[in-house]
């Protein structure tokens, strides 16, 4: 059975891109992998967040998983910083990564020029930290956006050059997880190209439904068409683009009529829609309240998945020392 490994930052709640364009993916690959899941907490220091709202935020996306369908048993689940073998694997591989090929990175340049007055060195081998969570597990495939395909690219030159300095074939070099026909990119309520957490453009699961009306009511427009047939602006498409996945065939079809046919009521069209995904996100969002409502089971949940990835994180690590030539003396 091949491994797959996903992480996400621990930055804000899940929005539905976040759960349409790769949790509900997630959930279906359970039973057809070997499957870790982790919170990407270490990653999220780049931003230099408070203590209060790093662990806020690392509870919350746990919650929002496990809400989501990410099953603890099937599944490890486990936050990144209960894994220290991570972090000493990154050293290592630090090591060996350089500091032209790092600044080269898209990331990196795309990072630095948002946050001039934070260009910190954990933005410059976040590379290497991303290799160190994928390749730790020895990683198949990695589902990732376009956005972060250079940075998988770097985990195979770093697994590649571990393998060719010491002369072994231990690490596998990860590709990418398609999707295919099942990867769905939901954009932004703004008219922009994509649902974000930064953008500040998104319905997140554990939006209220008054909050998610509001939301979808403000949603860019424009005046309408003036021509039958006539083709859509980028901001209405995305509308249409989120009521395809989340309304009825028949709903769709209605609304695209009244735009060809120059009819359309935007008011009408947002009305149907924010009702059609609150109506989607309900089952999610009562499980939210009723899984941060228990603080046991998050405890429970996130012990079982640190000893389940560090049982397989210490063998790597150990593997890895004896190679460099790492022996101890007692």
């Amino acid at each position: 059975m091949e491994t797959v490994l996903s992480g996400i930052r621990s930055t804000g709640n899940l929005h539905l891109g976040n759960y349409l364009g790769a949790v509900q993916n997630f959930v279906k690959m359970q039973n057809d992998y070997k499957c870790y899941f982790f919170i990407a907490d270490y990653h999220s220091l780049t931003t230099h967040p408070t203590p209060e709202n790093l662990h806020s935020s690392v509870r919350q996306v746990l919650v929002e998983y496990l809400a989501a369908g990410i099953d603890p048993e099937k599944s490890t689940l486990y936050i990144q910083s209960d894994v220290p073998e991570i972090t000493e694997l990154y050293l290592l591989l630090n090591m060996n990564a350089y500091m032209g090929e790092l600044a080269r990175t898209t990331t990196f340049k795309e990072k630095a020029r948002q946050q001039p007055e934070n260009v910190n060195a954990g933005l410059l081998t976040y590379p290497v930290l991303m290799a160190a969570d994928i390749i730790i597990h020895n990683a198949d495939k990695v589902p990732v956006g376009k956005d972060q395909e250079q940075n998988l690219e770097m985990a195979r030159r770093f697994a590649r050059r571990f393998n060719n300095m010491y002369s072994v074939e231990y690490f596998k070099e990860p590709q990418a997880f398609n999707f295919g026909k099942e990867l769905i990119k939901i954009p932004g309520l703004d008219g922009s190209g994509k649902m974000g957490k930064s953008e500040g453009n998104g319905i997140y699961l554990a939006d209220e439904a008054s909050v998610i009306r509001k939301k979808v009511m403000r949603a860019l427009t424009d005046s309408g068409p003036t021509e039958k047939n006539s083709e859509m602006p980028e901001s209405i498409q995305n509308l249409f683009t989120i009521m395809k996945v989340v309304s009825t065939p028949d709903t769709v079809k209605f609304f695209e009529e009244q735009y060809a046919n120059c009819e359309i009521r935007y008011g009408d069209l947002k009305k149907q829609l924010a009702e059609d995904v609150i109506k989607m996100l309900a089952p999610i969002n009562q499980k939210i309240k009723e899984i941060d409502a228990d603080s046991e089971y998050l405890s429970k949940v996130a012990k079982m998945g640190a000893e389940k990835a560090r049982e397989n994180a210490s063998k790597t690590l150990k593997d890895v020392k004896e190679i460099i030539g790492f022996r101890r003396f007692w």
